[in-house]
């Protein structure tokens, strides 16, 4: 009987999982997981597959949490304790709130910078078109509050309905800390408030550091430089602090896992030695993608996976089919036009950088478009689906 074609490419599974808890052992149960719902649902696994699980069961499995006494203990030893600026916070209930609760708890007044119209990640406090009607310009205006409110009033959040600003402020005040804020864009523009600064940016934080210590700064620190070693029996983060924490409770935090490579490299040999497929893993968080009607770039991770095999390092190396149809196959079609792109693709260079033929492919990295892919099918709710099967993925049409 001839072989048919296939007719299916990428396909990416939510796989459901027992819910995970600090000490549980997250290889044999990842495994087991994929093995049986490949059992159950009647798919195979195969070389190239992708196995990846969300950085939260990792740091859970872990025991990655701290609480806001810890934040406070190690903001009030390293920033003094007196009055700390800190600046380009991001705009969110989960990622930033229950960490400035516990900055607050160490500083005797913070004088709270938030970037504006919108944070690091998109998060909207005023449109364009209201710094256009005031003539303000963000890049070199500073605004009080006071002037804040006179121009733009109370602005909620369009997504939450949380003014953030009041938020924010009464949360500082709450711990007992003296609060002021202001708004601007230029991290420099804090010294005149402050001499100790902590900078909660996250994807410019290197360049903002280096600005503010030129600058005439005291103390600089990144979120990445708070809880990076325990205190007691608390968790850490040597590599990213507090970047890429979640709110776990009212007082307290889970931290982005630690190093979990060896994670990552026990599940591979797991699934090998059941099943003898060599198959990539990686642990993933945010996407890297941006919300077009709210305008949200969803990364508020330091990164997209913190630990993944080395199948996955790289970017694509990807013909674009509709240029090779367009162009050098204009004048076929059918049959012979299937075989003759397959036939490029098969005989293509192992680097198409500046190919004309591999123009408007997608230009990141491998761990970046599939923790994207994996983010998207697991969602952030109920779903129940901590692990993704990604199927195809490395397939083209020569397969």
């Amino acid at each position: 009987m001839q072989k048919k074609d296939r007719r299916v490419g990428t396909v990416s599974r939510g796989i459901r999982c027992p819910i995970i808890r600090e000490g549980d052992n997250l290889a044999e149960i990842v495994s087991q997981s994929v093995l049986e719902a490949a059992e159950i649902e009647g798919f195979e696994i195969a070389d190239r597959d992708v196995i990846s699980m969300t950085e939260s069961i990792v740091a859970r499995a872990q025991g990655n949490y701290i609480t806001v006494d810890n934040i406070a203990e190690d903001v009030k030893n390293k920033l003094g304790g007196g009055t700390v600026g800190v600046i380009f916070p991001i705009l969110s209930r989960n990622r930033f709130a229950i960490c400035l609760r516990g900055i607050a708890r160490g500083a005797k007044k913070i004088v709270l910078m938030l970037s504006y119209p919108s944070d690091e990640v998109g998060n909207q406090l005023v449109s364009l078109d209201q710094l256009d009607e005031a003539g303000v310009d963000p890049y070199t205006d500073v605004l009080t509050l006071e002037k804040y409110r006179s121009l733009f009033g109370e602005n909620k959040h369009e997504f939450t309905g949380v003014d953030y600003v009041s938020y924010y402020g009464d949360l500082i005040r709450e711990e007992g800390c003296e609060a002021e804020i202001i708004f601007a864009n230029q991290a420099k523009q804090i010294l005149p408030y402050a001499d100790h600064i902590l900078t909660c940016d996250i994807h410019t934080r290197k360049r903002t550091k280096r600005i503010l210590m030129n600058a005439g700064a005291k103390v600089v620190l990144g979120l990445d430089d708070l809880m990076t070693a325990p205190i007691g029996n608390s968790g850490y983060n040597e590599a990213y602090g507090l970047l890429g924490s979640n709110k776990a409770t009212e007082s307290k935090v889970k931290l982005f896992p630690r190093a979990c490579k060896d994670l990552v490299l026990d599940i591979q040999k797991i699934i090998a030695e059941k099943t003898g497929k060599h198959v990539e893993v990686m642990v993933y968080g945010d996407g890297a993608f941006k919300d077009p009607q709210g305008k949200i770039w969803e990364l508020a991770d330091p990164v997209v996976s913190p630990a993944y095999t080395d199948g996955l390092i790289g970017t694509p190396n990807e013909l674009k089919l509709k240029y090779l149809a367009d162009n050098d196959y204009k004048n076929l079609s059918g049959e012979e036009l299937k075989n003759a792109i397959a036939e490029s693709i098969r005989k293509k260079n192992a680097n198409l950088v500046g190919n004309m033929a591999s123009q408007g492919t997608t230009p990141r990295q491998l761990t970046d478009l599939i923790g994207s892919l994996c983010d998207l099918t697991s969602g952030s709710g109920d779903k129940g689906t901590p692990v993704v099967l990604v199927q195809g993925y490395f397939d083209n049409y020569a397969n």
